[in-house]
């Protein structure tokens, strides 16, 4: 694990933290701490705040990216050995897509990422060997996606091989949930455009319920998670044919 990654970890269990303090548990020293929290800053994982580390509003999709950071780097990571260089793939806003979008941008070659995420757009825009194709619509602040009827009219122009999906919940009756009504019926409309549609969600969403069925069990092909997803939700997808991959 870097030294950037200790730091996400460390600001997640503690929300807010001296950068003194920082410095001692990591046992470097305080200007070695602000440059890195300089870095993580300019990312938008981290906030600073008159000589503290917080993280951001828990609405926000920089917070959510800080929240299980490791685990959720760990399932990009893995969901990424699926993508062959110069392929074009779709990614749909979340913080572990973010990180999958990440990997691809800088660590693969020619790839093309369709997304309407704006977070993403932005957050990969310093890779020098992708193509980001930004897909236009209402925007949404927290989660800084666009959505609504203009995301369906242009996504229409493409057809992709793998879609990458997050998910906020999931239900045995309803299938993987949502909690954003007009960001589910987006994604649903993405997923039209893409042979597979394949999720990635650390394994606390399978004992969370969201407000929305967004994509039902025969929607979807592949589900990237962490080890840590319960023993029956795992049975129960491969039973309904979703190949899971637990890292």
């Amino acid at each position: 694990m870097s030294r950037e990654e200790d730091i996400i970890s460390i600001v997640s269990q503690k929300k807010k933290i001296e950068v003194n303090q920082l410095s001692e548990l990591l046992n470097v020293s305080k200007v070695t701490v602000r440059k890195d929290l300089d870095k993580l800053e300019a990312r938008g994982i981290i906030h600073r705040q008159h000589g503290y580390a917080l993280l951001n509003n828990s609405d926000d999709i920089n917070y959510r990216l800080a929240h299980n950071y490791d685990l959720k780097r760990k399932i990009a990571l893995e969901a990424a050995k699926i993508v062959d260089d110069g392929e074009i793939v779709m990614i749909e806003s979340g913080s572990t897509c973010a990180l999958l979008a990440e990997e691809l941008a800088f660590n693969r070659n020619e790839i093309t990422i369709i997304t309407n995420s704006c977070f993403i757009a932005s957050y990969i825009r310093k890779a020098e060997s992708v193509k980001v194709i930004l897909l236009g619509g209402e925007y949404q602040k927290e989660s800084q996606v666009n959505v609504g009827p203009l995301v369906k009219k242009v996504v229409s122009e493409f057809y992709v091989d793998k879609l990458f999906v997050g998910i906020d919940g999931f239900d045995e009756k309803r299938g993987f949930t949502g909690s954003d009504i007009t960001r589910c019926d987006t994604t649903r409309t993405l997923a039209t455009a893409a042979k597979q549609t394949i999720v990635l969600t650390d394994s606390s969403k399978f004992t969370q319920n969201g407000v929305i069925s967004e994509f039902g069990f025969d929607e979807v092909s592949k589900v990237f998670t962490d080890s840590g997803i319960p023993e029956d939700s795992a049975a129960f997808l491969k039973e309904k044919q979703i190949e899971v991959s637990a890292v």
